[in-house]
This record gives structure tokens, C-alpha cells and sequence, in this order.
């Protein structure tokens, strides 16, 4: 049986809600795809804030969106393609208004505005916020409207294949946990609003079912991955676990020190400190740590993020969740102690090529949202807050494209063929993986993987460990392709199969992340070459496309768009 809608979206957190009320309001027919329930989706973990320039503040009365997205720009060092955060921070505004008139419960200001709070490489407080679960707030008011509009949520199914025919969308191929069987899903329009791809490197922020899995599903289907070597580490997740510690803590006042007690930012960015942009600061924490004056092993060691200076009742108001996660996960009380602090991976900031419409150039029908997506905003560094934006913002920018597209779809007569074919080719791996006859522990692989990600492309990299790792990602896709097992033969709710899945597409994201990494010879943003270190505008000044459509891995390359601001030195 083939089920139908005329805009499916896959992904129900921010980005994916926010798309699939866009669509419904658009006049479209729109079910929403998730691995699992919407408010439990990674959304829920962004902490700090959401940016706008409302010039709320006392200091940010001259903001504008002009300054917004030149700040983003530069943040980005100069990768983002300028009219597509145009397009971004102009819209920032109405979408704040819009989540407050839904009612999103943003922390106020004495007057009765919505609150704005400084996040790094801003040049304004432009960061609005509700306490320090704004991701939590949003995503629910998103859901909520879903909700009243009547959008189906179809849960624990994971989309496994995109079937396209000449080089238009038809419809997925989702496996149903429920009840063990793959099903076939007709559509017009798909959204992929998939999230980012933390779990490539274990030691992260992002929730377990972030493997980016989508950004793989989409290029097995002839849609590039683009500048998938910029990755962002965040730079104060906690020691130990990777639990993030929110900009919002630096936001708010706290310092970071080195075992001397030094508030060590200051060689780095003498202007704005802890509040430089997180690559500066990741760095920054990584070289304490390499120069001995971190804790702990150097190899993986840590400094001290302090608020003991902060009153208690401005943590208690304003940092209440980070103070319990603290807390509960390595003992300290950020009212008395400070708390150790390290880099780990948080951010995709490269994904699936689309244009400032959120459509593919490359798959007609196909649109993308959120992270995992590369619309191109946060080019070479994410700002801080510009990613709960993006999700708002181009979630709904896809769901009205896509349901002005699937008005004026003529439907495939080929579709429900396209999709028997594809469906049938699943099953067989699938059976594959379950007969037993494959000779690999797909667990080892992955820890393989995400060790050599961890130690190889990791804040600081080079020629040589970036050859051994893109050497052995392939050494271990081979494995995989040659045969692995399940050791689990149920059918229903089987764990097990989805994280093979997930490990089959995480293995082609880390050979783009490592090729795209390899062949950048110079150091921009979040990607930091120890052995070219300039910014190369002459060579490198251009966004990497890897594409899988012919089975085999080919790096190439596209222009930054540039409209407004010439490339400058970065300086902060």
C-alpha cells in the first residue's frame, strides 16, 4: 500500500515544524516523517537564544538588519553567500513577533520587551531568549501550532531512501519501527529537515539520534553535500560528557580561565573576550590546553568557565537549566564553583545544497531546512543564535515553496513504479543484514570512525592526519560495503538496524567531511590547517560540493555569492 501526501517534510524539530505549518497555511496537503515524537526532537537542547535586530537593549538601539548580516558575514569568514543571510536577517524580525504572537514565553526586559542578551561576534545584544531553553519554548510553539492546523506526525520511522526518476523527486521509501516493515510514501514536494551530524564524532553535544543521516539519503539520490569540512566545536561543552554549557553563560558575564587563573581570551580577541566567535574561542581553549596550561592531560584536557562573580539570583533567573546540567553532570555548583569546560563537536555547518529558496538545483521537487542543510548563511563559523533564526526563518521559506511547487505538480505516472523498485532493493539489504552472512561488527566500525574523526578533523588539522583518516574511513567503508551483521533479529522496534543505517550514511558524510578538509589549503572559520596558515581567498574563496550521484565520491567546487561586503581581514 502507498501512502500519500502532496508535501511530506522528514523531521519534525524546529526547521521541520516550522515548514510543515508554512505548508498547511500554504493550502497544502502536508504529513510530517520523524524518528521520533516532535518536542523530543535536538531543537529542544539550543539553549541560549534566537537573534533579531529588535534593539531592545539599551546598547543595541542602532542595530539594523544591515549590521545583523554583516556580522554574520564576517563571522562566517566571508563563506556565506551574502543575499542568502540577506534574506535571512531581514525576515528575523517578523519571525520573532510571529513565535512571540504564538506565544513563546521570551524572558522580558523591566519595561516589557522582549529580552536581548549578547552572544559572541556580535557587535549589539541581538540574542532574544527565554531563560536558557529557548530552543524548548520555540520548538513547542512551533508543535503547538502544527497541532492546531491538523498536521499529521507519523513517529518512529526513519526515511531510508529518496526515490527520484529523471531527476524529479517521487516519493520515500521509510522504515517503521513500529511494525518492523519498510513502506512507500508518494509525494510532490519533500522537505528534508534533518538535523546535524554530531554522532560522526561521539564526543558531542548533539543528541544520539543526530547522525546527519539525511544529508547522505539525499546525496545517494544525486543532491550534493556542500562544505561539509566546516564543522563548528563548540567551545564550553563540559568536561567528560560533552554536555553543552550554553553562550549564554559567557553572555551573561562568565570568564574563562586557565589553571593560572588567567582570563586567557584576552591575548586571543583583546575587544570582545569570551564573547569572540565560538572558532576563535574553541581555538583558544585548545592552545591553553596544548601549552600546558589547561587541566588535566593535554591530549584531552579542560579549563574553568567562572560565574562565582555573577549574583546568584541573575544564574537562578537567567541560567537556571545550564546550572543544574552543571550540577548534575560533574558536581559543581556554578553559584560557588567554577565548572571545567572543553571543545566538542556541536554544530553541522555544511549539508545539503540548496539555493536561498531552500530548493535543490540539482533534484526537482526537493527542499531542505535547518541544520544538515547548507542554504549557506553560517559559511566558514556559525554565529551563536543565528541557528534557531535559520530554522524559523527558511523552515518557513521551504514550506511555502514546496506547496506552491506541489500546487502546480503534474503527479509522475512513473511514481508508484519508482517506488516498488526502490522498496524491493531495500528489503534485500536489509534481509542481508539480518541473515547473518556478513562478516563485520557494525559497532566496531563506528567506534573506528568516530575515533579517527575525533583524532585526525578535529579544531586543529593537517595534511598528514587527514590522509590517515580519509585512508581509513574508506578502509572502513569497504568493510561495511563488504558485509555487516545485526545481532538482533527482531523486526519491531529493533535499534540496532537504525543505527546501521545511520552508519552506512555517517561513513560517506566523514569521507566528504575529510576530503573537503584535505583539499582546503588554507585555514577559515572552523576549518584551521596548521600547515597553511592563511585565509586563501585566491584559491579557496568557494564552497566545496561533493557529490555521491554515481556511486563514487567527486569533490568539486562553487562561487561565494558576494553582493555588499568585500572579504577583510577578521579581527575581533
Amino acid at each position: 500500500m502507498i501512502k500519500r501526501h502532496s508535501v511530506i517534510v522528514v523531521g519534525s524539530g524546529l526547521a521541520g515544524m516550522r515548514a510543515a505549518v508554512a505548508a498547511r497555511e500554504s493550502g497544502a496537503d502536508v504529513g510530517v516523517i520523524s524518528i521520533c515524537m516532535p518536542v523530543r526532537s535536538h531543537s529542544v537542547a539550543a539553549q541560549g537564544g534566537i537573534n533579531a535586530p529588535l534593539g531592545n537593549n539599551p546598547e543595541s538601539k542602532d542595530d539594523s538588519v544591515d549590521r545583523h548580516a554583516f556580522d554574520t558575514v564576517k563571522g562566517s569568514d566571508y563563506l556565506a553567500d551574502q543575499p542568502a543571510v540577506i534574506k535571512l536577517i531581514s525576515l528575523a524580525k517578523e519571525t520573532i513577533y510571529e513565535l512571540e504572537h504564538w506565544g513563546c514565553p521570551f524572558s522580558r526586559s523591566e519595561d516589557g520587551r522582549i529580552g536581548q542578551r549578547p552572544f559572541g561576534g556580535a557587535g549589539y545584544p541581538r540574542t532574544c531568549f527565554a531563560a536558557d531553553r529557548t530552543g524548548h519554548s520555540v520548538l513547542h510553539v512551533a508543535w503547538e501550532r502544527s497541532v492546531r492546523l491538523g498536521v499529521p506526525v507519523y513517529e518512529d520511522r526513519l526515511v531510508v531512501k529518496l526515490t527520484v526518476k529523471n531527476k524529479k523527486v517521487q516519493g520515500i521509501i521509510v522504515l517503521n519501527f513500529i511494525t518492523g516493515e519498510l513502506e512507500m510514501w508518494e509525494c510532490d514536494a519533500v522537505i528534508f529537515a534533518i538535523g546535524g551530524a554530531g554522532q560522526i564524532y561521539g564526543a558531542t553535544s548533539n543528541a544520539l539520534n543526530c547522525t546527519g543521516f539525511g544529508i547522505a539519503v539525499s546525496a545517494w539520490a544525486g543532491i550534493s553535500m556542500k562544505d561539509m569540512e566546516f564543522i563548528q566545536f563548540h567551545p564550553t561543552c563540559l568536561y567528560g560528557n560533552n554536555v553543552l554549557i550554553s553562550e549564554a553563560a559567557r553572555g551573561e558575564g562568565g570568564y574563562l580561565r586557565n589553571n593560572k587563573g588567567e582570563r586567557f581570551m584576552e591575548k586571543y580577541a583583546p575587544e570582545q573576550m569570551e564573547l569572540a566567535p565560538r572558532d576563535i574561542v574553541a581555538r583558544s581553549i585548545y592552545q591553553e590546553v596544548l601549552e600546558g596550561r589547561g587541566y588535566g592531560p593535554k591530549e584531552n584536557g579542560y579549563v574553568h568557565l567562572d560565574l562565582t562573580h555573577l549574583p546568584e539570583s541573575q544564574i537562578l533567573e537567567r541560567l537556571p537549566q545550564i546550572r543544574e546540567l552543571a550540577l548534575r553532570f560533574s558536581g559543581q555548583d556554578m553559584v560557588k564553583d567554577p565548572i571545567p569546560v572543553q571543545p566538542g563537536y556541536h554544530y553541522t555547518m555544511g549539508g545539503i545544497h540548496v539555493n536561498e529558496n531552500c530548493a535543490s538545483e540539482e533534484v526537482e521537487g526537493f527542499y531542505a531546512c535547518g541544520e544538515g542543510t547548507c542554504v549557506s548563511v553560517h559559511g566558514a563559523n556559525r554565529l551563536g543564535g543565528n541557528s534557531l533564526l535559520e530554522c524559523a526563518v527558511f523552515g518557513k521559506v521551504a514550506g511555502v515553496e514546496a506547496a506552491k511547487y506541489a500546487k502546480e505538480a503534474t503527479p509522475s505516472p512513473d511514481a508508484k513504479f519508482t517506488l516498488f523498485e526502490a522498496l524491493h532493493e531495500q528489503e534485500q539489504e536489509i534481509d542481508f543484514w539480518y541473515s547473518g552472512e556478513g562478516k563485520s561488527d557494525p559497532f566496531k566500525i563506528m567506534e573506528e570512525m568516530r575515533n579517527t574523526m575525533k583524532f585526525n578533523v578535529f579544531v586543529y588539522r593537517e595534511e598528514e592526519s587527514l590522509k590517515i583518516a580519509l585512508d581509513k574511513i574508506r578502509e572502513l567503508k569497504q568493510q561495511f560495503n563488504d558485509g555487516v551483521y545485526l545481532k538482533s533479529k527482531v523486526r519491531q522496534y529493533n535499534r540496532e538496524l537504525e543505527w546501521v543505517f545511520a552508519l552506512k550514511g555517517m561513513l560517506d558524510e566523514s569521507e566528504a567531511i575529510c576530503m573537503g578538509a584535505l583539499a582546503r589549503k588554507e585555514c577559515r572559520g572552523g576549518h584551521w590547517r596548521l600547515d597553511h596558515l592563511k585565509r586563501d581567498d585566491a584559491n579557496f574563496l568557494k564552497h566545496s560540493l561533493v557529490s555521491f550521484a554515481d556511486g563514487e565520491p567527486k569533490l568539486s567546487y562553487q562561487d561565494v555569492i558576494i553582493t555588499k561586503w568585500q572579504p577583510q581581514e577578521r579581527k575581533y
